[in-house]
C-alpha cells in the first residue's frame, strides 16, 4: 500500500495547484480498497493537498505586484480575509484563492492553518460518505 498512499499524495497535491489532479478518485478508490486504513489515507490527502495549497500561497507571494488578481477574489479576501481560505477545497476558485492571499501577503500561518482546515474537513465528509454509505 505504500506506493499507493505515494501516488494520492502526488494526485493530492496537484489538485490544490493550477495542475491537474484527480485526488477524489484516488481517495475513494484507496478506501474502498483499503477500509482499515481510512486514517493513514486521509492524513495523506489533507496533507499533500494542503501542501500544495502553500505552495499556491509562495507562488501568488513571488507574483510581481504589476499582475492582478480578480476584483471577485480582493472582495472576498477584503470582506472575510484568511477565512476565505476555508474554501480552498473548491473546485477552481479553490486553487486560485491561496495564490490571492499570497499575492494580497496575507498571514502565511493563519493563511496555512486555513488551507489545513479546508481541505481536512473536505477529505472528511468525503471519507465518512465512503465508508459510511456502505460502499466499502
Amino acid at each position: 500500500m505504500n506506493w499507493e498512499l505515494w501516488t494520492l499524495a502526488v494526485s493530492a497535491f496537484t489538485s490544490a495547484t493550477v495542475l491537474p489532479g484527480t485526488s477524489d478518485i484516488a481517495l475513494t478508490a484507496l478506501l474502498l480498497r483499503n477500509p482499515n486504513d481510512w486514517l493513514s489515507i486521509f492524513l495523506v490527502a489533507s496533507v499533500a493537498n494542503s501542501l500544495g495549497g502553500i505552495v499556491s500561497y509562495g507562488l501568488g507571494y513571488w507574483l510581481p505586484k504589476r499582475h492582478r488578481i480578480s476584483d471577485k477574489a480582493k472582495r472576498l479576501f477584503e470582506k472575510y480575509g484568511v477565512w476565505a481560505l476555508l474554501l480552498s477545497w473548491m473546485p477552481v476558485i479553490g486553487d486560485l484563492l491561496p495564490i490571492g492571499a499570497g499575492w494580497l501577503r496575507l498571514n502565511v500561518w493563519l493563511s496555512a492553518v486555513m488551507i489545513l482546515l479546508g481541505k481536512s474537513i473536505r477529505y472528511a465528509v468525503l471519507t465518512v460518505l465512503v465508508l459510511g454509505g456502505g460502499w466499502a
